[in-house]
Formats: structure tokens, C-alpha cells, sequence
């Protein structure tokens, strides 16, 4: 027997993604078949408000009409308490309405598991954990609490540290699990089982066969509403500092011993730690940052802001894997479409055969793995052209997870039932989580402090600033940048 308990039950994000998230997991048999789910928030609803309200919003946000008995048989699993969270004695009184729900199906309120979800304001999520902890809602005395913190987790690797060191106050390290959306996509996950379950990679996963690394995460809105928000973080803090750089770690990390969630969070780190410092010139040499023509008239940011709306960062892993191979990340927004994509490019074949022959124009093997949309992954390699002397294509062979299955699960899916589970293995750890901070602070810092460095500006519906792609020619490369195709 588990309870889940929801903060911020009001919220967008309960909304959107958890209540249709859980649905999904109870229509396939997946969620644990006595779980409760108390949402929590100051709104004055009764359980059947509630209910009522998450009926509508799912059926709204998720495409349609949802199949009404299976709807009404889930819904007895929703309750509802208001409370306020930044109210110590409210705590008191929630943990009485727990144990209440609790022992009132046959068994004893010390021997149900709890999942507390922060789906709050960032800025709630300290005094939250304290009155947990002062209501005595976090000691685990035989049974499980745990605690799911959504991002940010900091706005920098101060503020991290000290989240980090409020929390374990309260909290033991295993019973905290960190989320970033992007380590439950099916492609992200894909991408260790593509490393490690093929032998075909692994041998030429390595600095003697790839040139370089490429991870993109475009997004095609812009900031909208979120002005004012977006411009005291910036992309660098919104993007990089979790999605991009979990990315690169999957992509560096060398094979745990096992699949398990320590053992993988240890492989991670060992990236994190070897990633290059950056220092003098490699703030302009190794970043470009630009503007999307238009960010300033939107609302909330001011009309002389000098907020990057996108980035591009060169980094280096200093291992023997990867030493001399440059990973090259970036992200922005109103850019030409939306997609998140690892580029592996191979090295040219040590002798280029075919480069005689007018019209061969012979191209390096390029690895496509595509994270959203149109997940899949896509192996460029040479062909000769029928009926055309010696003339070369680049050809794909591919592979994509719509041709093969009906529809991939949102990865809360397959985060929500690890936290019910148990298993942490796609959740960030303490030192993980400083560490990607410390990356990405010293370039903050620069770009914050030296406003002579170029802000380059780019229209809506391009691949950022012309000054990032003269910066990638200049060292002999290009990017890649293809949009996915839906179909």
C-alpha cells in the first residue's frame, strides 16, 4: 500500500502531466493496486471538486474523452486536503488526515509507503521539506518516505548546495529523488541499450573513430508569458545546466558494472568531473550566445535585456575515451523547429578511395539518435549512386519507435512508477547535481559579467545566431541541422 502525496495539486504541472500520467499507468495494470493519490494544495476543494476538475483537464489536455468507468474507477484512489504549505501547523493537521486515510481499509497507517511530489514553486520547496520534517512526516521507521523534488534544483551551485544541505535535514539521501523529465523518454533510455546491448558500437564508441559530438535541443516557441521568468534564468540555467548535460553524460559515461541505480549515478558523475574547466579565452572561444529578434517585446523582459535566448558551448572529457573529441551543445528558443538530437559524427575512412572520381563527394558516417519527436535512431552511411560511374550518396538506415509501437509513454510514466517503486536509477543524486552546476556557473558568470562578449540576434524560425554557424566552420565542421520528419 502506497499514498502519493501532490503539493501544488492545483498546479499546471499536476495537471498536464501527473494526474494523466498516473491514469495512463492504471489503465495498462501498472500502478500498485491499493495507491492513494492526496493532492495538496490552499484552493478549498472537497474530493469530489477535485475529481471532477481532473476528469475535465485530462480529457482537455489529453485529446479526448476519457473512458468513463475505467475514469470513475481511479478517481476513488483521489482525495483531496488543503493545506498551505509554507504553514508548519498545516502539516500537523495533514499528517492526522493521512493516517486517517490511511488505516481506513484494514491496515495500519505505520506500514503504508509515502511518495511526496513537490510540484510547487521552486522557492516553497525548502520550508515544504522543514514541516515535513517537523510534522514527522519523513522519518521512515521500517516503511518508505520519499520525496520527488521537480527542477530547478538551484539557480546555481550555491543555491543547489544549500537545497542539498536543507534537504538532507530532513531527508536521507536515498529516500530523494531529483527529477528531469528528460531521463524517462524511451530514446534517452534507449540510448544505454544502444551502447551496451550492441556490440556493434561499443568498440568504435571512442576518440580513434568519432570527430565529434553534437546535442541540440531546439525549441520552436518562444518564451510567450514566461518573460519574466526566462530572463533571470536565461538558457543556460533553463536548458543546459539538466537536460543537455544528462544528455552528454549517457553519451560519455562508461559501462557500470550492473544496472543498478548507484552504480550508473557513478559512471554520470565520473563525466561530469572530467569535463574541461573552462579558463581566459574559453569563454569567447568555446561559447556563442544570442537573442531571438523580437525577445525584448515580449512581456515581462525588459526593452534592454541582454538575456540569451540561445547558446552553443564546446566542452571536453578529458578520459582516454574521449580525449580530443569535442562535444558541442546547444539550445534556443523560436528556433527552426522543435527537436532534441545526438549527433555522433565518425572521422573520415583514413584514406578517401573514392575522392577521384567527379561527383563521389565521399561524406563521414554520421549517427543520428533522434530524442523528440519522431524518436528513432538513424545511421548515415555511403552508397553508390546506380548507373552513375563512381558517384557516392549518403544513405540512411533507420530505425523509429512510431513503426514499431502504437504510442510512447510520457516519460512521467516511467518516473512516477520508479519513485513508487523504489528505484532511483533515473533520478539525479546530491553530488551530480552540484557538479552540473559547476560546469555551467563560471560560463554564467562570464557572459554576466563581461557584456563586451557578442550577443549575437537570430529571426524567429532560424538555428540561432550566423555567428554560431561561422564559429563552426572556422573549425572545420558543421551543423546538423535537420528538422525531424513527423510521418
Amino acid at each position: 500500500m502506497a499514498t502519493m502525496v501532490i503539493f501544488g495539486a492545483s498546479g499546471d504541472l499536476n495537471r498536464r502531466k501527473l494526474i494523466p500520467a498516473l491514469f495512463q499507468l492504471y489503465l495498462k495494470n501498472r500502478l500498485p493496486e491499493r495507491t492513494r493519490i492526496v493532492g495538496v494544495s490552499r484552493t478549498p476543494y472537497d474530493d469530489q471538486q477535485w475529481r471532477r476538475l481532473l476528469r475535465e483537464s485530462t480529457e482537455s489536455l489529453g485529446g479526448g474523452p476519457v473512458d468513463g468507468q475505467r475514469w470513475d474507477e481511479f478517481a476513488k484512489r483521489l482525495f483531496y486536503c488543503s493545506a498551505d504549505v509554507s504553514k508548519p501547523e498545516d502539516f500537523v493537521e495533514l499528517e492526522r488526515y493521512l493516517r486517517n486515510l490511511e488505516s481506513g481499509h484494514g491496515q495500519g497507517a505505520d506500514d503504508v509507503e509515502r511518495v511526496y511530489y513537490l510540484a510547487t514553486m521552486p522557492q516553497l520547496y525548502a520550508p515544504a521539506i522543514a514541516h515535513l520534517g517537523a510534522a514527522g512526516m519523513a522519518a521512515e521507521n521500517g516503511v518508505s518516505r520519499r520525496l520527488v523534488i521537480e527542477k530547478p534544483f538551484g539557480t546555481d551551485r550555491a543555491t543547489a548546495e544549500r537545497l542539498n544541505s536543507q534537504t538532507h535535514e530532513v531527508f536521507r539521501e536515498h529516500q530523494i529523488y531529483r527529477i528531469d523529465h528528460y531521463l524517462g523518454k524511451e530514446t534517452v533510455q534507449n540510448l544505454m541499450v544502444l551502447r551496451f546491448a550492441n556490440s556493434i558500437f561499443e568498440p568504435i564508441w571512442n576518440r580513434n573513430y568519432i570527430d565529434h559530438v553534437q546535442i541540440t535541443v531546439a525549441e520552436e516557441v518562444t518564451v510567450g508569458d514566461r518573460g519574466g521568468y526566462y530572463d533571470n534564468a536565461g538558457v543556460l540555467r533553463d536548458m543546459f545546466q539538466n537536460h543537455l548535460l544528462q544528455l552528454l553524460m549517457i553519451t560519455a559515461m562508461e559501462a557500470p558494472a550492473r544496472f543498478r541505480a548507484n552504480e550508473v549515478r557513478d559512471e554520470k558523475v565520473k563525466v561530469l568531473r572530467a569535463i574541461r574547466p573552462f579558463a581566459g579565452d574559453d569563454f569567447t572561444n568555446h561559447t556563442v550566445r544570442g537573442q531571438y529578434n523580437g525577445y525584448r517585446a515580449e512581456p515581462g523582459v525588459p526593452s534592454d535585456s541582454r538575456t540569451a535566448t540561445f547558446a552553443a558551448l564546446k566542452l571536453h572529457v578529458d578520459s582516454w575515451r574521449w580525449n580530443g573529441v569535442p562535444f558541442y551543445l546547444r539550445s534556443g528558443k523560436a528556433m527552426s523547429c522543435r527537436s532534441t538530437q545526438i549527433v555522433i559524427q565518425f572521422r573520415e575512412p583514413p584514406h578517401l578511395l573514392f575522392d577521384e572520381f567527379p561527383g563521389a563527394n565521399p561524406q563521414p558516417n554520421r549517427l543520428v539518435i533522434q530524442v523528440q519527436p519522431a524518436e528513432g535512431i538513424h545511421l548515415q552511411m555511403q552508397s553508390k549512386v546506380p548507373d552513375a560511374n563512381m558517384q557516392l550518396r549518403l544513405m540512411e538506415l533507420g530505425f523509429r519507435f512510431s513503426q514499431q509501437y502504437e504510442k510512447l509513454p510520457d516519460a512521467y510514466q516511467r518516473l512516477l512508477m520508479d519513485a513508487i517503486s523504489g528505484d532511483p536509477s533515473l533520478f539525479a543524486r546530491s553530488d551530480e547535481v552540484e557538479l552540473a552546476w559547476g560546469v555551467i556557473d563560471p560560463i554564467i558568470h562570464a557572459w554576466e559579467d563581461g557584456y563586451e562578449m557578442p550577443l549575437g540576434h537570430y529571426d524567429i524560425g532560424y538555428w540561432g545566431p550566423d555567428s554560431c554557424r561561422t564559429w563552426m566552420e572556422q573549425q572545420g565542421r558543421q551543423w546538423f541541422d535537420v528538422c525531424p520528419v513527423l510521418h
